[in-house]
């Protein structure tokens, strides 16, 4: 515990506990002095540290706490007062009264301000939230007054306190507080950072970030959207697009239809609505050039009919986007985006195109709402499709891997592209988004004899996680690279130049104990290891030395019928060097213990990508 001294003016150790009925502790309140101008504010004495108007501005009148009248009957009686005189200067009639007859105010204790808890141990500033929406901490107040600034404007900008949502209305005073405390200032001389107009409240939903209700981004829903409401879907966000995550029948929670879609799609066929991945419409004489210098591999070799997989990466080589690219003519491309990214691929490509290349003959087009995408997944996948289209070969000598076929039903033009995100023969099928309703039925009225079931997001995720394929945004984090992914095969050594080339030589993204993705099968396969979870190599927390090294954290997490486990991904440090170490995940206060294996953790071989 800390006591305050009166005589030296600060918080010292304190050990010992004084008798009491109540110990209570409170934040400093503040005016709210956003519509009066600066001069308008005067600090009030160290007990009671806040910003209050000053008296005597015509149209202005003060009451209560805000005038530091912070005693009930004081509080009642300065309002009353204050009331009366507006009244008189508004020249309104009023009828004589008197404030309501409360206690008088009761002798209590001098309150204290304890800004921050002090600390020898400078790391421990870092954990001490100033702003909670920007991170900032005391530690960085610290230093921003370490390098010798004073004013409050500076420190807010070094350190950018009071520059997120609630503009300062969380955090404003705490600072100026701090700054007071750490410089030895005094809050008077140094006041707050000013307030501009219009003063607009902050509401409280806006710090709770998307958890919450209806929000200004538009929902968007694919073609058959009806069709997954008629169908009993669960649905979940996913960038601003509300996609089916599994479809319950006759009572099952999440977990029970999860099983059943994935064992649907492993030893039957499965089919998704696929439609919200963004689709990127590349084309003009210099296309192949545009997309070899922004993908790590190259895409001007691509054969017109076939698709190549390629991963973005930032000015830094870190992961940014992934997906797969059609050749559809000499001079243009389809570019497939994660859905999330769609629009920020599409901007990225753009300011690429418009500031640094605009030399080359490029034409950029989004048309992700224009097509629907159903991925028609599984060993019997084939079937499905030969019976639909009976004029396409669908086997594996006419129609292979990681290419793709124009093909018609009922006259309307259908593209087919063999490409498996399951790691299971799958054949995605896109048609223009007005046909989409009819093609969708279609298939599942074809698929019906087979067993075909549709499956949602989270039997994605299983099916995905199980063949070690990562979801940039979930098993990346801004700091991962193709190589931490063990996709160094994606990165061309041919190139003489893409974006990011450069950084891969960097000693930090050379380094052997980056973290890495890796695979978990925990000792108990029954136990899932919450997604977030830490890593660590200690055998207990009881008596651990603080603060922990912690080796990773789990980016992935599902509970598998093909493997008949539980198991997760996760990057690790030096992942790739570890496969069969054994590591602990911290979960509520224990240890989970898993085995730390390849980041592929069903059919490894790949044999059953083409049935």
């Amino acid at each position: 515990m800390l006591r305050y001294d009166e005589r030296l003016g600060a918080f010292v150790p304190h050990r010992e506990v004084d008798a009491a009925d109540v110990a209570a502790s409170r934040s400093g309140t503040t005016f709210v002095p956003h519509r009066e101008v600066d001069a308008l504010r005067r600090p009030l004495p160290r007990s009671h540290e806040k910003f209050v108007p000053h008296t005597g501005v015509d149209g202005l009148a003060i009451a209560g706490s805000a005038a530091g009248k912070f005693g009930l009957r004081e509080a009642l009686d300065s309002s009353h007062k204050a009331v009366r005189e507006a009244l008189v200067d508004l020249r309104l009639a009023h009828s004589p009264s008197r404030p309501p007859e409360v206690e008088e105010d009761r002798d209590h204790t001098p309150g204290a301000v304890l800004w921050f808890v002090p600390s020898d141990d400078p790391h421990k500033l870092t954990t001490h939230f100033v702003d909670m929406q920007r991170d900032a901490t005391v530690a960085d107040i610290a230093h921003a007054i370490s390098a010798g600034l004073r004013s409050v404007e500076h420190v807010k900008r070094y350190t950018t306190i009071g520059t997120a949502h609630d503009q300062g209305k969380t955090s404003g005073t705490v600072a100026s507080g701090i700054v007071a405390e750490i410089s030895g200032e005094k809050m008077s001389s140094l006041g707050t950072t000013r307030f501009r107009p219009p003063y607009t409240p902050v509401a409280f939903a806006a710090l709770a970030g998307r958890a919450r209700g209806h929000l200004f981004d538009p929902v968007r829903v694919t073609a058959i959207h009806d069709w997954h409401i008629a169908h009993g879907a669960e649905f979940e966000d996913v960038g601003q697009w509300k996609r089916p995550r599994y479809y319950p029948r006759n009572g099952e929670d999440m977990h029970a239809a999860v099983k059943r879609e994935t064992i649907a799609a492993r030893n039957a066929v499965g089919i998704l609505d696929g439609s919200t991945l963004g689709k990127i419409d590349v084309q003009g004489p210099d296309a192949a050039e545009f997309l070899d210098r922004i993908y790590t591999n190259i895409m001007s070799t691509l054969k017109i009919g076939s698709i190549r997989y390629g991963v973005m990466c930032g000015v830094d080589g870190m992961v940014i986007d992934d997906g797969t690219v059609l050749r559809t003519e000499e001079d243009r491309f389809l570019v497939y985006t994660t859905t999330g990214g769609a629009a920020r691929v599409l901007d990225w490509l753009e300011e690429w195109l418009q500031t640094e290349w605009p030399e080359l003959r490029v034409y950029l087009s989004s048309a992700t709402e224009h097509l629907v995408t159903f991925p028609v997944v599984g060993p019997r996948s084939r079937a499905v499709i030969g019976e639909l289209f009976p004029d396409l070969d669908a086997s594996n000598e006419a129609f292979p891997f990681m290419t793709w076929r124009d093909t018609k039903l009922a006259n309307i033009p259908v593209r087919i592209a063999r490409v498996s995100f399951s790691g299971e023969l799958a054949y995605e099928v896109s048609v223009l988004s007005w046909y989409g309703l009819e093609l969708w039925t279609r298939l599942i009225e074809t698929g019906a004899k087979h067993g075909i079931t549709p499956y949602g997001t989270e039997a994605m995720h299983v099916l995905r996680a199980e063949k070690g394929y990562p979801i940039v945004g979930q098993d990346t984090d801004g700091t991962v690279t193709p190589q931490d992914l063990g996709m160094s095969w994606v990165v061309s050594k041919k190139k003489l130049d893409f974006i990011g080339k450069r950084s891969f030589d960097r000693a930090a993204n050379r380094d052997d104990t980056r973290r890495q993705l890796v695979g978990l099968l925990p000792d108990d396969p029954t136990k899932l290891i919450p997604e977030g979870s830490q890593l660590v190599t200690i055998e207990s927390l009881d008596h651990a030395t603080v603060p922990i090294t912690m080796d990773g954290f789990v980016t992935s997490s599902y509970d598998s019928h093909a493997l008949g486990s539980t198991f997760a991904l996760a990057l690790l440090v030096g992942g790739s060097t570890r496969l069969g170490e054994k590591i602990n995940a911290v979960v509520n206060g224990e240890l989970l213990p898993a085995t730390i294996t390849n980041h592929v953790l069903f059919d490894q071989e790949g044999v059953r990508r083409d049935g």
